[in-house]
C-alpha cells in the first residue's frame, strides 16, 4: 500500500510549509503594519487616505497566512505548539488584541467624522503593538524555552529579556521599511516623496538592528556558535551576509535615484535573508533547543493524510493571492475609496 512517509521525510515537509507560510505572513502583513506604523507622520491627510487605501484590498487577506502557520504548527506538530503557546501566551495575547483593535480601526475610519484621529490612533498603535510582540516572540524563540519531559517548565516572563526586546525593535523597524517601500511603489507625488525619506531614516535602524541580531545568535547556544563559525561549513554560509549587505546597498542607491519598485523588492530580499539565517541557525529545532522537528510531528498517518489537502488548498491560496495583486496593481487613489 502507497504512503507518503515510505518516499517523502513528512516532519521536514511540513516544517517546510510553515516556515514558507510564516515567511509569506512575515513579508505581505509586514509591509501593511509598516503603513500602520507610519501612518500618523504622514504630512497631509490625503496622503494618509492613499496610504490606506494602497493596502485596502491586501491587509485582511495578508492574515491568512498568520493562521495557516498557527493552525498548521498545532495540526502537524502537537508537541511543539503545546510548549511553545504556554512559554508565549502573554505576547500572543497581545499580539492578537492589537490585530482585533488595529481592525476595527481599520474599518471604522472610513465612516468615523469627528472620531477619525481616535480610530488613526488605534489603528497606528495596534500595528505598533503587533508588530513589537511579534518581534518579541522571535526573539523569545530564538534564545530558547525551558522544556522539562514533554512540557513547558519556565515562568510566564520567560520571553521578557534584552534579546526579545531588541528583536522586537527589530521587526518594527523592519516592518516600517516595508511599509515605506510598498509606499515608494503604490503612491506618486508628496506620499511618494514622504515614503522615500522615511525609508533611507529607517534603513539605518533596520541596518543597526540586523547587525546586533545577528552577532548576538551565535553565542545563545553552542551549537549555534559551531553552525556559523566552523571553518568546513562557512563558503556554503557566507553567501548570507554577503547578499545581505549587497541588498542593503542596493536599496540605498535604489531610493537615491528615485526607482520604484527595487526598493521594495530590496526590502524582501534582505528580511527573506534574515530568516533565511535564522532558519539555519535553529535547524533543526522544532522547540529550540530542545525538541526537535522529528520529536514534534504527529504520527505520520496524520500528516499524510492533511499534506493532501495542503496540496489541493496551497495553490488556490497562492493563485488567489496573486490574483487579487494582479487586480489591484498600480497607484493607489488619493479619495477615501475604501467600505
Amino acid at each position: 500500500m502507497f504512503s507518503f512517509e515510505s518516499y517523502i521525510n513528512l516532519p521536514l515537509v511540513w516544517g517546510g510549509l510553515i516556515a514558507t507560510a510564516v515567511l509569506l505572513y512575515v513579508l505581505l502583513d509586514g509591509f501593511d503594519l509598516g503603513v500602520g506604523i507610519l501612518f500618523p507622520f504622514a504630512p497631509t491627510d490625503n496622503c494618509r487616505n492613499r496610504a490606506i487605501n494602497s493596502i485596502a484590498p491586501f491587509w485582511d487577506g495578508n492574515e491568512t497566512w498568520l493562521v495557516l502557520g498557527g493552525g498548521g504548527l498545532f495540526a502537524a506538530f502537537p508537541l511543539a505548539y503545546s510548549i511553545v503557546m504556554p512559554a508565549m501566551y502573554i505576547p500572543v495575547i497581545c499580539m492578537l488584541l492589537c490585530l482585533i483593535f488595529r481592525g476595527v480601526a481599520f474599518e471604522f475610519r472610513f465612516k468615523a467624522n469627528r472620531s477619525k484621529k481616535l480610530w488613526d490612533m488605534f489603528f497606528h498603535f495596534g500595528s505598533l503593538g503587533a508588530a513589537f510582540m511579534q518581534g518579541v516572540i522571535l526573539g523569545g524563540l530564538v534564545q530558547g524555552i525551558e522544556v522539562e519531559g514533554r512540557g513547558f517548565s519556565g515562568g510566564a516572563f520567560d520571553w521578557l529579556t534584552a534579546f526579545s526586546i531588541v528583536t522586537g525593535l527589530g521587526v518594527v523597524a523592519g516592518y516600517v521599511l516595508l511599509g515605506a517601500t510598498w509606499l515608494v511603489m503604490k503612491t506618486e507625488g508628496e506620499t511618494q516623496g514622504w515614503a522615500r525619506r522615511a525609508a533611507q531614516y529607517i534603513l539605518v535602524f533596520v541596518a543597526m538592528f540586523m547587525g546586533l541580531v545577528s552577532l548576538w545568535v551565535p553565542f545563545l547556544d553552542t551549537s549555534i556558535h559551531l553552525r556559523w563559525f566552523d571553518a568546513s561549513v562557512l563558503p556554503w554560509l557566507l553567501p548570507i551576509p554577503v547578499l545581505t549587505f549587497a541588498l542593503f546597498v542596493w536599496l540605498f542607491v535604489s531610493l537615491r535615484k528615485g526607482a520604484e519598485y527595487a526598493p521594495f523588492l530590496c526590502s524582501i530580499g534582505i528580511f527573506a535573508l534574515g530568516y533565511l539565517g535564522l532558519g539555519v541557525s535553529l535547524w533543526p529545532w522544532a522547540v529550540p533547543f530542545a525538541v526537535s522537528l522529528e520529536q514534534a510531528a504527529a504520527a505520520p498517518e496524520s500528516l499524510s493524510l492533511m499534506l493532501v489537502g495542503a496540496a489541493v488548498m496551497l495553490p488556490v491560496i497562492l493563485c488567489y493571492t496573486a490574483y487579487c495583486y494582479y487586480i489591484f496593481r498600480g497607484k493607489a487613489p488619493q479619495d477615501a475609496t475604501y467600505g
